[in-house]
């Protein structure tokens, strides 16, 4: 009992300094990013639950400068792929090449790692390239290695891949389907900045400002917040919360309610009860708390929920958009 009291002791302690290192990431993202709070804190939610993002917004909101920006204050590598109707596979993963050695001038195949080595990956217009490319880097995220010529290489950590894709233009696209979009931790809607924001963007932007970013966390610091995340209890209300909530977006389920079974195909999987669950965990932690509440599961069950439930051609003809439906289910 005494062991179990002062991890518990030592993981509320962490936790504060989490808070604390939050307020410092925000600072130096500030300097940089005008506004988009939102947006940055559900960011840091999926990193430390060690989930991996989709982000929609127009192009032009600043989200290479976001995510470029994070990995240098937490002082990870980071890596951009710009997705191509041509990008192959191995243009993602890596190859191997034959090389010649100086001295023996024997031939060998040497593996040329790809972009995707790196702790923080920026997917840009995901959506843009055919599903074969596409299953690489989703392979990737999800067991966190490459295989190539028969050999398994496992991807640095702390690893956070954050997809971007473009609403507003779908020609030549290849629309991600829903068990890979199940794959997101979280779908991050990114918005137009307000009238005063859009103007500190222009003027800080067309001068000669110089902002130097200074590092708040490591890697190793990154891991162990992730891992302490973990450990954050869950009282039985809120897991009893997250589970309701997923099964209520199944029009087949039994509590679903009757505008459910009106306006969706599909409804969220378990990986959402899962990701709710961990997503108010992280949260809680983000705001020096260690426990979970019902106010934390209500918080992310937009983005968690948005991407993982398919409303029918009776929503589409409504107009109800999935974010409107879970407002439903969190209000009933």
């Amino acid at each position: 009992m005494k062991a179990t009291s002062t991890s518990t002791s030592d993981d509320v302690g962490r936790a504060e300094k989490l808070l604390a290192a939050k307020r410092e990431i925000l600072a130096q993202l500030r300097q940089v990013i005008v506004g988009q709070d939102q947006v940055i804190e559900e960011m840091l939610i999926a990193l430390f639950a060690r989930g991996h993002c989709l982000l929609m917004g127009v192009p032009g909101l600043a989200k290479t400068l976001l995510v470029s920006s994070l990995s240098r204050i937490l002082d990870l590598g980071f890596s951009r792929i710009q997705f191509t109707p041509d990008l192959m596979p191995s243009d993602v993963t890596g190859t191997e090449i034959l090389q010649e050695d100086r001295e023996s001038r024997q031939r060998a195949l040497h593996f040329v790692p790809g972009p995707v080595f790196a702790n923080m990956i920026l997917a840009d217009e995901i959506n843009r390239t055919p599903p074969k490319t596409q299953s690489a880097l989703l392979q990737a995220m999800q067991e966190y290695h490459v295989t190539s010529a028969g050999e398994t290489r496992p991807l640095p950590l702390p690893f956070f891949v954050m997809a971007t894709q473009n609403p507003i233009e779908q020609e030549g696209t290849y629309p991600l389907p829903e068990a890979q979009l199940d794959r997101f931790f979280l779908q991050i809607s990114m918005d137009y900045p307000s009238r005063d924001e859009e103007r500190r963007i222009v003027v800080e932007t067309t001068g000669a400002k110089d902002v130097q970013l200074m590092k708040v966390l490591g890697a190793s610091q990154v891991i162990e917040l992730q891992d302490l995340v973990r450990r954050v209890p869950a009282p039985d209300s809120t897991v009893d919360l997250a589970v309701r909530l997923a099964r209520q977006t199944r029009p087949k389920d039994g509590s679903s309610p009757d505008f459910v079974k009106k306006l969706v195909s599909w409804g969220a999987g378990p990986r959402a009860s899962q990701a709710l669950v961990l997503g108010a965990k992280a949260r809680a932690v983000l705001a020096g708390r260690f426990a979970a509440s019902e106010d934390d599961v209500r918080a992310v069950a937009k983005p968690v929920l948005r991407h993982r439930v398919v409303l029918n051609f009776q929503a589409e003809a409504e107009g109800v958009s999935p974010d409107e439906l879970v407002d439903k289910l969190l209000q009933k």
